[in-house]
Parts: structure tokens; sequence; C-alpha cells
């Protein structure tokens, strides 16, 4: 079937290899590995080659946490204008049986550069990056929540890296707008421009043999080798090249966050959104909430992120979620915030399992193309500094009730990404699924009796203004 688609919080540890990871090794890609039967899952994604490649773990017994991880990765490949290693995002996750709203997992744009000194020097920071935390949030995300090896859900991206993909519609389009600048560094330039030296359009064939070796180096030696093992040395060394002005202590020390998501309640169904400083999911609930009591959401997302970066102080992640979550209680949303700037750097993504498993996110470089430099032969396109571009607005939740999936909403588009989501999910919950009039770029899954149950029922969606997919599949 193919569809149309207030807590604490712990600290992940600097180690990230599989060592220690007790998951059964299944190969998902081998030779003895089989194709389930049955109903399988439904994955929506704002570019079609990662979301096939997700479908393609459900279908080979992944589930969401596996396949979302798949579909990230992949993500790195075929849109690295807004998800390459070097991008950042949030996730929300959720399992049937979960009480507690599931876990969210935060491995935001960093603002590594130019603070950092090593040995009483500064980093050279002309274009100051991001460290890249994608893979390091991945790995987290599945670590909790997958069933197979870390390395497995490297294949499809590597795959894709070494054998070529055609450069999809949303990746020509970003590559258009921002063609003269990033043409103008050398590593960008071998990878996006054709022999005439202008970039690549839809339908060319790009590969990316530099970002196949730096993926196949996370599969083999395990993503902590990107913050303080080799590939980690020469993202350091590109530093003269590349001005991202990212230091060792830097890579070292960020790490993704693991927290209780931002909840509402509405009768006996709850809804998981992500937490502060991911403060999209926060707008994304209070717009949400609005719309199911009936009252226009009308730009509310928006004001009520705007309003919380006016008023909200520096804290930990976890007293950040106690305010909010005190805030959506109340019902008073902070005033005073202005307009927001719209930066289309983001895309989003979910996957639900057979199961009943979900997972959603929001990625961002912080910019088109982040800085616009590669990260000397990693292949890596860097991600911009959150200290000297505006925060990623990140929208994602999961609804569920008495143990059950309900649906997931997720949206890119900045400034409308909140509205857009919000209303997103409103309509799947309500078994209408359509377009939004907001600039944002909203996917969805809904199933409207319910997962586990009835596969047969669930809708993938996707909004039509984009290039995006959404899939559903029963497997013979």
């Amino acid at each position: 079937m193919t569809g149309m688609v207030s807590g604490c919080s712990w600290i992940f540890g600097t180690d990230d290899g599989n060592k220690g990871d007790e998951k059964p090794v299944l190969s998902l890609f081998g030779s003895g590995s089989k194709m389930i039967s049955g109903y399988v899952g439904n994955v929506v994604a704002d570019e079609p080659q990662a979301a096939l490649a997700a479908m393609t773990v459900l279908q080979r017994g992944g589930n969401a946490a596996d396949a979302a991880t798949a579909l990230g990765l992949a993500l790195s490949v075929t849109l690295p204008s807004r998800a390459s290693l070097g991008a950042g995002g949030a996730c929300v996750a959720w399992r049937p049986g979960d009480r507690d709203g599931g876990k969210a997992f935060l491995f935001l744009p960093t603002g590594d550069a130019p603070a950092d000194r090593v040995q009483g020097t500064t980093a050279h920071a002309d274009r100051p990056a991001s460290v890249p935390m994608l893979a390091r949030g991945l790995f987290l995300m599945q670590l909790s929540h997958g069933s197979v090896d870390f390395a497995e859900l490297t294949r499809p991206a590597i795959q894709l890296a070494r054998n070529g993909i055609e450069v999809g519609s949303q990746l020509a389009a970003d590559l258009d707008v921002v063609q003269s600048p990033l043409l103008a560094d050398e590593g960008a330039r071998k990878i996006f421009a054709r022999p005439n030296g202008t970039v690549m359009k839809a339908g060319d064939m790009l590969l990316q043999r530099y970002l196949a070796g730096t993926l196949e180096r996370i599969r083999s030696a395990g993503p902590g080798d990107l913050y303080t093992g080799s590939l980690a040395q020469v993202v350091i060394s590109a530093n003269a090249t590349t001005g991202a002005g990212l230091t060792m202590a830097g890579m070292r020390t960020s790490v993704p966050v693991v927290a209780t998501p931002l909840t509402v309640t509405v009768g006996e169904m709850q809804v998981s959104f992500v937490p502060p400083p991911a403060d999209g999911g926060y707008g994304m609930a209070v717009a949400w909430k609005a719309l199911m009591n009936g009252r226009s959401s009308s730009d509310l997302g928006r004001q009520a992120v705007a309003g919380w970066r006016a008023s909200e102080a520096k804290a930990s992640v976890g007293t950040l979620t106690a305010r909010a979550q005190s805030l959506l209680q109340s019902g008073h949303i902070p005033t005073g915030g202005g307009s927001l700037p719209d930066l289309p750097a983001s895309t989003s993504f979910a996957v639900a399992d057979r199961k009943g498993g979900a997972v959603a996110c929001a990625i961002s470089m912080d910019n088109l193309f982040g800085t616009g430099r590669v990260a000397g032969s990693t292949g890596i396109v860097l991600g911009a500094s959150a200290l000297h571009r505006p925060r990623p607005i990140l929208s994602a939740a999961i609804a569920h009730e008495d143990g059950r999936f309900l649906a997931t909403a997720t949206a890119s588009g900045q400034a409308d990404a909140a509205d857009a989501a919000a209303a997103a999910l409103a309509n799947g919950l309500h078994g209408q699924i359509k377009a939004t009039t907001s600039m944002g770029r909203a996917n969805v899954i809904a199933c409207r009796g319910g997962l586990p149950g009835d596969g047969r029922r669930c809708q993938s969606w996707v909004d039509p203004r984009g290039s995006g997919y959404g899939t559903g599949a029963t497997q013979d």
C-alpha cells in the first residue's frame, strides 16, 4: 500500500564507537538478509532517494529508529545543502508502551568557533562552522531505540555516495541559489561543479568518493572517530582552508543530549514534541493545542517561538523544558519577540514501523550549504556556527494514545515551520491530510486505527509544493 501521503536530561558521553552496544549483529544488507512480509511501515522525507533507503531498512526487518538513522545518513549524500554530516538537528522517538512521552535527542548546531582557544591561540575562523553533529545525534538515538548494529545503517549512504546519485530537484534548486559563493571553495567546486564550471542541475550524476570514504570510516571505526579520532584530525587540519575555526576540544565536548519531550494531552491522546532549546517544538505545541481546541492558529507558532527567544535565559535543557511545559499548561504565550528571519536551510523526516515505533526529526545546516566549504578530504560540507547565524526552528512531534502510535508530523521552512507542522499534525489526526497555506513544508504519517494495528489504514503525506516522498508498504 502506498499512501499520499517536564523532565530531567542527561548528556551522552564522548565514546561514540560501537563498543558496548549489545544489539544483535543482524545483517540487513548481506547475502543472508531477507525481506519481511506484511505491512512494514511508513516513511516521509523531503528527498526521495533517502526515503527509499529508509523503506529498504523497514522491509529488511529494521525498526523506526534504524530506518530513520539510515535516512539521515543518506540525506548527507542526497541533500547536503540542508543535511550533510556537518548538520545538527533534533529528533523525538517513541515506542508502543512508552507512558512518559518517549525521548527527545538534541544535537543542535553548535557555536564552537571562534571562541575556543588552543594553547593560547585563536583558531582561524573567517567562516565559523558548527561541529558536525549529525552522526553523533543519530548514533545516540539509534543506540537507545534501534534494533541492529549502527554500522549496518551506514551502508545505504555509502553506496549512494560511492556509486553516485542523480541530483534531485531540491538539491538542484539549492545549488542554483548559492552557486557563486559555493563554487568559490575549491573543495565544493570539485563536488558540485560541472566540467564547464557551472553548478550541477537536476538529473546530473553526483559522485562523492571522499564522503564515501568518510562514511566507510564511520562504519568501521564508529562515529566517535569523527570527534576524537583520525577523521577529527582531518577536519581540524582543514581549518586553514575552510576558515571553520574548529578545535579538538570543541569536537570532543560537543555531545548530544537526551531529554524528556514536551507533552500536551488532549483527552486520552498525548503528543510528544521536541523540547527547547529546539524551540520549534514549543511553537508547534502552542499552535497545535490551539487548533485542537477549535481556535485559529494563524502564525501562533511563529509568535510563540519569537516570544520564547526574547524571554528565555541560558539554562540546562531540563530547566528550559520545565519552563516551556509550564507555559503550555498555563496557556500563557511570551510576547515581544518581534519577527523571525526566514532561513530555508533545513529538512525533516519521519518513520513509523509496523509495531508502532516512530521517530520524527528536523535537521539543519543553519544556512544553505552551511559555511559553503568542505572539510578537507572528508567530503563533509560544514554547517554554519549557531553563534553567527539565526538558530534553526526545528519542529517534530509524535501523537500516541493508550500505548499506540497515531500520527507524526515534521516541518521545515524556518519561521513557518512550527505552524506548518502543527497544522499538518492536526489535519492528520482528523483524517484530513492536506496542504497548508503556510510557507513551511510539512511531512505527515497518520494511522487512523493506530499501530500496532491495521497498517493499511496508515497514510503518508508530503507537501506537494516540494520534492519530497511519502510511502507506506505491504511486502508480499
